[in-house]
Protein backbone atom coordinates (compact mmCIF):
# COMPACT_ATOMS: atom_id res chain seq x y z
CA UNK A 1 0.00 0.00 0.00
CA UNK A 2 1.47 3.35 -1.01
CA UNK A 3 1.74 5.96 1.70
CA UNK A 4 -0.79 8.77 1.76
CA UNK A 5 1.95 11.30 1.04
CA UNK A 6 3.06 9.29 -2.03
CA UNK A 7 -0.53 9.14 -3.29
CA UNK A 8 -0.96 12.88 -2.83
CA UNK A 9 2.37 13.74 -4.49
CA UNK A 10 1.47 11.56 -7.47
CA UNK A 11 -1.88 13.29 -7.87
CA UNK A 12 -0.30 16.74 -7.49
CA UNK A 13 2.31 15.90 -10.13
CA UNK A 14 -0.39 14.65 -12.53
CA UNK A 15 -2.61 17.69 -11.96
CA UNK A 16 0.32 20.08 -12.45
CA UNK A 17 1.37 18.44 -15.72
CA UNK A 18 -0.17 21.13 -17.95
CA UNK A 19 1.13 24.09 -15.93
CA UNK A 20 4.45 25.53 -17.02
CA UNK A 21 6.21 25.76 -13.66
CA UNK A 22 9.76 27.16 -13.88
CA UNK A 23 12.22 24.30 -13.41
CA UNK A 24 14.12 26.10 -10.64
CA UNK A 25 11.03 26.09 -8.37
CA UNK A 26 9.10 23.06 -9.65
CA UNK A 27 10.13 20.71 -6.84
CA UNK A 28 9.38 23.38 -4.24
CA UNK A 29 5.94 24.00 -5.73
CA UNK A 30 4.98 20.32 -6.04
CA UNK A 31 6.28 19.49 -2.56
CA UNK A 32 4.57 22.60 -1.18
CA UNK A 33 1.25 21.57 -2.70
CA UNK A 34 1.61 18.00 -1.42
CA UNK A 35 2.61 19.01 2.08
CA UNK A 36 -0.20 21.59 2.24
CA UNK A 37 -2.79 18.99 1.26
CA UNK A 38 -1.39 16.41 3.70
CA UNK A 39 -1.13 19.07 6.41
CA UNK A 40 -4.75 20.03 5.90
CA UNK A 41 -5.89 16.42 6.07
CA UNK A 42 -3.81 15.79 9.19
CA UNK A 43 -4.92 18.95 10.99
CA UNK A 44 -8.55 18.22 10.12
CA UNK A 45 -8.32 14.60 11.31
CA UNK A 46 -7.09 15.69 14.72
CA UNK A 47 -9.62 18.43 15.46
CA UNK A 48 -13.15 18.10 16.83
CA UNK A 49 -15.57 17.27 14.02
CA UNK A 50 -12.71 16.74 11.60
CA UNK A 51 -13.42 13.07 10.90
CA UNK A 52 -16.88 14.05 9.66
CA UNK A 53 -15.38 16.72 7.39
CA UNK A 54 -12.95 14.21 5.93
CA UNK A 55 -15.64 11.58 5.46
CA UNK A 56 -17.88 14.11 3.72
CA UNK A 57 -14.99 15.10 1.44
CA UNK A 58 -13.88 11.53 0.64
CA UNK A 59 -17.41 10.30 -0.06
CA UNK A 60 -18.35 13.31 -2.19
CA UNK A 61 -21.03 14.51 0.22
CA UNK A 62 -19.20 17.84 0.25
CA UNK A 63 -17.75 19.04 -3.06
CA UNK A 64 -13.99 19.46 -2.85
CA UNK A 65 -14.17 23.11 -3.92
CA UNK A 66 -16.54 23.90 -1.02
CA UNK A 67 -14.81 21.80 1.65
CA UNK A 68 -13.15 23.53 4.61
CA UNK A 69 -10.43 20.88 4.28
CA UNK A 70 -9.64 22.19 0.78
CA UNK A 71 -9.77 25.79 2.01
CA UNK A 72 -7.26 24.97 4.74
CA UNK A 73 -4.93 23.32 2.20
CA UNK A 74 -5.14 26.43 0.02
CA UNK A 75 -4.33 28.66 2.95
CA UNK A 76 -1.37 26.50 3.95
CA UNK A 77 -0.04 26.50 0.38
CA UNK A 78 -0.47 30.24 0.01
CA UNK A 79 1.22 31.01 3.34
CA UNK A 80 3.99 28.41 3.27
CA UNK A 81 4.91 28.21 -0.41
CA UNK A 82 3.40 30.87 -2.65
CA UNK A 83 4.33 33.72 -0.30
CA UNK A 84 8.00 32.71 -0.64
CA UNK A 85 8.05 32.35 -4.44
CA UNK A 86 7.46 35.01 -7.06
CA UNK A 87 5.18 33.06 -9.40
CA UNK A 88 2.92 35.90 -10.56
CA UNK A 89 0.25 34.58 -12.91
CA UNK A 90 0.93 30.94 -11.94
CA UNK A 91 -0.55 31.39 -8.47
CA UNK A 92 -4.18 30.92 -9.57
CA UNK A 93 -3.60 27.78 -11.67
CA UNK A 94 -1.49 26.27 -8.89
CA UNK A 95 -4.18 27.00 -6.29
CA UNK A 96 -6.65 25.30 -8.67
CA UNK A 97 -4.74 22.04 -8.30
CA UNK A 98 -5.80 21.70 -4.66
CA UNK A 99 -9.56 21.15 -5.19
CA UNK A 100 -8.78 18.84 -8.11
CA UNK A 101 -6.56 16.63 -5.99
CA UNK A 102 -8.89 16.78 -2.99
CA UNK A 103 -11.77 15.66 -5.21
CA UNK A 104 -9.83 12.61 -6.37
CA UNK A 105 -8.64 11.43 -2.97
CA UNK A 106 -11.85 9.60 -2.01
CA UNK A 107 -11.70 7.49 -5.14
CA UNK A 108 -8.02 6.78 -4.64
CA UNK A 109 -8.41 5.71 -1.04
CA UNK A 110 -11.25 3.28 -1.76
CA UNK A 111 -10.64 -0.33 -0.84
CA UNK A 112 -6.89 -0.26 -0.27
CA UNK A 113 -6.98 -3.65 1.44
CA UNK A 114 -9.18 -5.53 -1.07
CA UNK A 115 -12.12 -6.23 1.23
CA UNK A 116 -14.60 -4.21 -0.84
CA UNK A 117 -15.10 -1.25 1.48
CA UNK A 118 -13.69 2.24 1.73
CA UNK A 119 -10.88 2.24 4.26
CA UNK A 120 -11.53 5.64 5.82
CA UNK A 121 -10.80 4.35 9.31
CA UNK A 122 -7.29 3.33 8.29
CA UNK A 123 -6.77 6.61 6.45
CA UNK A 124 -8.00 8.72 9.34
CA UNK A 125 -5.95 6.71 11.84
CA UNK A 126 -2.90 7.25 9.67
CA UNK A 127 -3.57 10.99 9.50
CA UNK A 128 -3.95 11.11 13.26
CA UNK A 129 -0.46 9.74 13.76
CA UNK A 130 -0.39 6.10 12.73
CA UNK A 131 1.94 4.41 10.31
CA UNK A 132 1.34 2.72 7.02
CA UNK A 133 0.58 -0.84 6.07
CA UNK A 134 -2.57 -2.85 6.56
CA UNK A 135 -1.51 -4.88 9.60
CA UNK A 136 0.40 -2.23 11.53
CA UNK A 137 -1.69 0.80 10.65
CA UNK A 138 -4.28 0.42 13.38
CA UNK A 139 -1.73 -0.61 16.00
CA UNK A 140 0.52 2.37 15.35
CA UNK A 141 -2.36 4.81 15.23
CA UNK A 142 -3.84 3.41 18.41
CA UNK A 143 -0.46 3.69 20.12
CA UNK A 144 -0.09 7.28 18.89
CA UNK A 145 -3.61 8.16 20.01
CA UNK A 146 -3.07 6.50 23.39
CA UNK A 147 0.21 8.33 23.90
CA UNK A 148 -1.44 11.59 22.94
CA UNK A 149 -4.37 11.02 25.32
CA UNK A 150 -2.12 9.88 28.14
CA UNK A 151 0.25 12.77 27.54
CA UNK A 152 -2.67 15.17 27.76
CA UNK A 153 -3.89 13.60 30.99
CA UNK A 154 -0.53 13.48 32.72
CA UNK A 155 1.22 16.61 31.48
CA UNK A 156 2.45 18.97 34.14
CA UNK A 157 0.35 22.02 34.89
Amino acid sequence: MASISDIILGQVSNAAGNIQIPSNVKDSVLNGLSSSILGSLTQTATKAGGVGLLTDLFTGKTAAAQSPVTALAGSLFKNNTLSKLNLGNLAAPLMGIIPTVMGKLGGLFKDQDGDGDVDFNDIILTLKGGGSGKNTLGKLAAAGAAASILGGLFKKK
